[in-house]
C-alpha cells in the first residue's frame, strides 16, 4: 500500500538553506522509492484556518520505504538544515 508523508511548512526564514535541503533531498526521496507529487505551488484552503506557507507530498511505495527514508544517514545528514530555516510540521499516513 503506498504511504504518503506530509510536509506543512509554517514559517521559513532562510531560502538558501532551503534551496539546498531541497536539492539534496530530491536524492535523498528517489533513493528510497520515493517521489513528489506536491512541492510547493498555489494552494486554497477550503475550510479550517490552515496557515501554511508551502505544501510538500511525497508518495512511497509503502509505510517501510518512507520511514527507511526519514531515517536514512541520507536524510539525517539534511535534517539540520531544514530544521534551522524552518518551522515544518511532517506526517506519515498510509494510502487506500
Amino acid at each position: 500500500m503506498s504511504a504518503y508523508v506530509i510536509a506543512d511548512v509554517r514559517d521559513a526564514w532562510d531560502q538558501a538553506a532551503l534551496d539546498e535541503y531541497r536539492r539534496r533531498n530530491a536524492d535523498a526521496v528517489a533513493n528510497h522509492g520515493g517521489r513528489f507529487l506536491v512541492r510547493g505551488g498555489e494552494h486554497e484552503v477550503l475550510e479550517g484556518d490552515w496557515e501554511a506557507v508551502r505544501l510538500v507530498v511525497m508518495e512511497f511505495p509503502d509505510a517501510a520505504a518512507a520511514r527507511a527514508w526519514w531515517e536514512s544517514d541520507e536524510y539525517e545528514a539534511i535534517k539540520p538544515l531544514r530544521r534551522g530555516a524552518s518551522t515544518t510540521d511532517i506526517v506519515l499516513v498510509d494510502g487506500v
